[in-house]
């Protein structure tokens, strides 16, 4: 499986969304990170978006698997970025 690191942004006119999804997207996260299909996620500190590096069989299939996030399920993210990624060095198997 191909890693993608997929980049969310956020602008402060969906703060209200966010917060009222956020307990089901974290938890979302939580679940595809135990099945493997979430490497890491969390939000920039200046609250303008987030990174999660997902594991995909390709970008149609990263981009299937994102729409059941609860963010963009109500709309809360602004912006997505989906892109393939390569790890030189790090954690994440091959």
């Amino acid at each position: 499986m191909t890693i993608f690191a997929v980049h969310y942004t956020y602008t402060p006119a969906k703060a209200a969304v966010r917060d009222e999804y956020r307990s089901r997207h974290r938890e979302w996260l939580g679940e595809e990170f135990r099945a493997g299909n979430v490497l890491t996620s969390g939000p920039y500190p200046d609250s303008t978006g987030a990174l999660i590096l997902i594991r995909a069989d390709s970008l149609d299939a990263a981009e299937a698997f994102l729409a059941n996030d609860p963010f963009n399920a109500h709309q809360a993210v602004d912006g997505v970025r989906v892109v393939e990624w390569t790890q030189v060095y790090g954690p994440f198997g091959a």
